[in-house]
């Protein structure tokens, strides 16, 4: 009779032990799926920030490179304005015509301070080229004069080269008597007629 007891009693303490040890299923560890959406939200959001502050940036970097070439642009064409301006007024001081006698190609005594100030406006500005023009007086035959304003013209290239102007900086040429400055028929009129004028080419 003790027996049959005893056996029950064991059993249930071996169950009761069996179920007191059994562990319950772990719970799961992973993200949620709304974790998981927030998280790549919230990393979408940070790249297109980035992005948005990079473009910015190079938004910002390409304005200031092109304010910087405009400003250059600006200064160049403001230098070059003033280095036109500045031969433009040296050249009008410079050349200046001169006159000859009667029948005469030499260069005047009077002339030659003006020749070297044309050679020196060809020395501060090598660039210029320049054309010498001889003219004469209404009198004598178109041939006649078309050759004497020749012997003029080349009379102040042989002079300004002895001043140090090259030879193929100026060219000459002769109009004669059909560019006559005065046209009234006296000594005063045509003393003004015979002349080199020196052009910008």
């Amino acid at each position: 009779m003790r027996t049959s007891r005893i056996i029950p009693i064991a059993t249930l303490a071996l169950l009761m032990g069996t179920v007191a040890c059994k562990k319950p299923a772990p719970a799961p560890t992973g993200p949620s799926q709304a974790e998981i959406d927030a998280a790549n939200a919230k990393k979408a959001a940070e790249e297109a920030a980035a992005q948005k502050a990079a473009e910015e940036a190079a938004a910002k970097k390409a304005a200031e490179e092109a304010a910087a070439q405009k400003a250059a642009a600006e200064e160049a064409a403001q230098k070059a304005a003033a280095a036109e301006a500045a031969f433009n007024a040296a050249a009008e001081k410079a050349l200046v015509n001169i006159h000859f006698d009667y029948n005469k190609s030499d260069i005047k005594e009077g002339d030659r301070a003006i020749l070297q100030g044309i050679a020196d406006f060809m020395k501060q500005f090598p660039q210029a080229k320049i054309q010498i023009q001889g003219n004469c007086d209404e009198r004598g035959t178109v041939e006649y004069n078309l050759a004497l304003g020749n012997r003029r013209a080349d009379a102040a290239l042989a002079y300004l080269k002895t001043l140090g102007v090259a030879g193929d900086r100026m060219s000459t040429i002769s109009f004669g008597k059909e560019k006559p400055l005065c046209t009234e028929h006296n000594e005063a009129c045509w003393s003004k007629n015979r002349r080199d004028e020196f052009h910008l080419q």
